[in-house]
């Protein structure tokens, strides 16, 4: 895309973005650009007349009422500034949250699969950084465009006295400065280049370095002795980051010492020039110190434009990265068709699926149907493919052959958030939140809850889970904060406690179609055996899938599904497969036949 596309794309964006969210920022910013124009002025016109007053030896009282009022007035100038400027900080954190807020929203509504994707990971990671770190955020795009602003109406006003008194100035300063905006483009271009590099260093520099202090980290760390390991890793990662900022300073350094040296020789080219006019009786020494102040606001304006011009460049490209993942294209199309109340039919048709990036299929050519109401256990040993196709049929992934219907049409074809309304699955690595029980279990903030509503159905599932009688022995019941991140008096419930947390939450959900996905892996058969018997009574007259390579939800299903190879290789009642000669079902139940015998 070209430059001025880019500029005209983030620009629109985030002015947008910035006008619904505080109008007043860009009048504060107007009127301390129209101060800070006005600022240097005190200098060019005060100065000399203060110097003027001297030289023909005018009574005190003229040159008080000069120099007092020079110095009023930059005092005013510099607190409304400063006045000004602390209302911008105000805004521009406001600003940052709020961007900060919208990158968190739309992570949450990418597909799942872009979520393991390391081309979208990486934008997210350029988003990240050329928001905050690179660009500034809103304050940080918006502060050269102002400044270049404020720098123009400047620049015009010295413009007029030099052409009057010293033209050659012009000349002079205009070469300097064309230099220098050569320069600043180069020393522009090697940062932006090796911000680049460094994207992929800084994620794995933060995913390092938040894993050393992350307490779920802490138990496999210390057991296994992998600190050195942690703080190696850490540690070259670092020397890594450290490596490109160097080359990135080195190669700037010489284009660095160019400009200031540019900057010396403008100096004392124009104060030789407006010297000699001085010595010639071309101007008068007011005059001179009003050229020399007026030449130095000419240059300092003057590069102040091509600089911020160059910086709005700059920080486009960076902030370019963020409007970029805002628009990254979604990985799976959205249907439009709505989703009938009641209970559904499922069917896989000639499936295969390969996760992205790889041609390794986890599936192959599944057949199968899940009817309505109907009880189905998917078993297998690990790696068989049975979360896949968990995954595949909450819309999580697309199939890569074949297709899955609802109802006897594509899935594809529904409405995306309202077919994720169909399903309420635990899966084994089931996340609960360091917020309240409450709100864990209802997935709202406190706030939004209706409690004579929200309150009864609560209790009643805790109830239901057997957990009412442990909640309402902690000291705010219901209202207790799970964990210790944040709250002193957060609690840490037990793996046990924790899986019947995650399947309040999804009995709560009441969705037609809940998804056990070993949630209780770690549990023994037995202890497995019976949460599955307790949660078979709450689910009944919904259809339920049951995922595991143990065998204790087989008692309860209508039907078995057994998974090797990422095939459908089994497939019938639990009696029917417990008697296939040679089968893979028999085979598992047979080694597991202690657990269950009795049940």
């Amino acid at each position: 895309m070209k430059q001025e596309n880019v500029v005209k794309k983030v620009y629109t964006y985030f002015l947008s973005e910035g006008f619904k969210k505080h109008r007043m920022f860009f009048a504060v910013r107007i009127l301390k650009a129209l101060l800070q124009s006005a600022q240097p002025f005190l200098s060019i016109c005060f100065i000399p007349a203060i110097i003027a007053e001297m030289m023909n030896e005018a009574d005190g009282v003229r040159l008080a009422q000069l120099a007092g009022t020079m110095v009023l007035l930059e005092f005013v100038f510099s607190a409304a500034n400063g006045t000004l400027g602390n209302i911008i900080e105000r805004y521009a954190q406001s600003f940052e949250n709020h961007f900060s807020l919208i990158l968190s929203e739309r992570i949450m509504e990418l597909d799942f699969q872009l979520t393991e994707d390391k081309k979208a990971l990486d934008q997210l990671e350029l988003a990240r950084n050329g928001m905050s770190w690179y660009s500034g955020g809103m304050n940080g795009l918006m502060e050269p465009f102002f400044t270049f602003l404020s720098a123009v109406i400047t620049l015009f006003g010295v413009v007029v006295l030099l052409v009057v008194n010293a033209p050659v100035v012009l000349l002079i300063s205009a070469l300097i400065v064309a230099l220098s905006a050569v320069v600043n483009s180069k020393l522009n271009k090697i940062e932006q280049e090796g911000y680049r590099r460094l994207s992929k260093i800084n994620r794995i520099f933060g995913y390092l370095g938040w894993g050393l202090v992350d307490f779920r980290f802490g138990m496999t760390i210390r057991l296994y002795g992998s600190k050195d390991m942690m703080i190696e890793k850490w540690s070259r990662f670092t020397e890594d980051w450290n490596r490109e900022n160097v080359d990135i300073a080195n190669k700037q350094l010489p284009l660095q010492l160019m400009r200031d040296g540019a900057r010396i020789v403008h100096d004392m080219a124009v104060y030789f020039y407006l010297g000699a006019l001085a010595i010639l009786g071309r101007i008068t020494v007011a005059t001179t110190v009003q050229m020399i102040t007026a030449a130095s606001t000419f240059t300092n304006s003057l590069q102040t434009i091509i600089t911020c011009y160059q910086d709005m460049l700059k920080k486009v490209n960076y902030a370019n990265e963020y409007v970029k993942f805002m628009e990254y294209p979604p990985a799976m199309p959205k249907g439009s068709r709505k989703v009938t109340e009641g209970k559904h039919v499922f069917e896989f048709k000639n499936l295969s699926f390969a996760y992205p990036g790889s041609e390794v299929q986890v599936l192959k050519n599944v057949n199968l149907t899940i009817r309505e109401g109907e009880h189905l256990s998917v078993v297998g040993l690990n790696g068989a493919g049975k979360t896949t196709l968990v995954k595949l049929l909450c819309r999580l992934y697309d199939p890569t052959e074949g297709e899955i219907r609802m109802d006897g049409i594509n899935i594809k074809e529904y409405d995306y958030n309202e077919y994720m309304k169909v399903f309420a699955p635990v899966f084994q690595d089931f996340k609960l939140f360091a917020f309240t029980i409450r709100e864990n279990l209802l997935l709202k903030d406190t706030g939004e809850m209706d409690m004579a509503v929200e309150d009864p159905l609560a209790r009643d599932t805790l109830r239901k889970i057997g957990m009412e009688e442990k909640v309402d022995s902690f000291k705010n019941g219901i209202d207790t904060v799970l964990f210790k991140q944040f709250d002193a008096d957060g609690i840490e419930p037990s793996g046990g406690e924790q899986q019947k947390l995650a399947i309040a939450r999804a009995l709560i959900k009441d969705a037609p179609v809940v998804i056990l996905d070993e949630p209780t892996a770690a549990l023994d058969p037995i202890a497995e055996y019976e949460i599955y018997k307790h949660f078979e009574e709450l689910v009944k007259g919904k259809t339920a899938i049951y995922i595991s390579h143990r065998l204790s939800s087989c008692q309860f299903c209508d039907r078995i599904a057994v998974f090797a190879e990422g095939c459908v290789k089994e497939y019938g009642t639990h009696k029917e497969l417990v008697n296939l000669p040679n089968g893979i079902y028999a085979e598992m139940f047979a080694a597991q036949a202690q657990y269950y015998v009795n049940k």
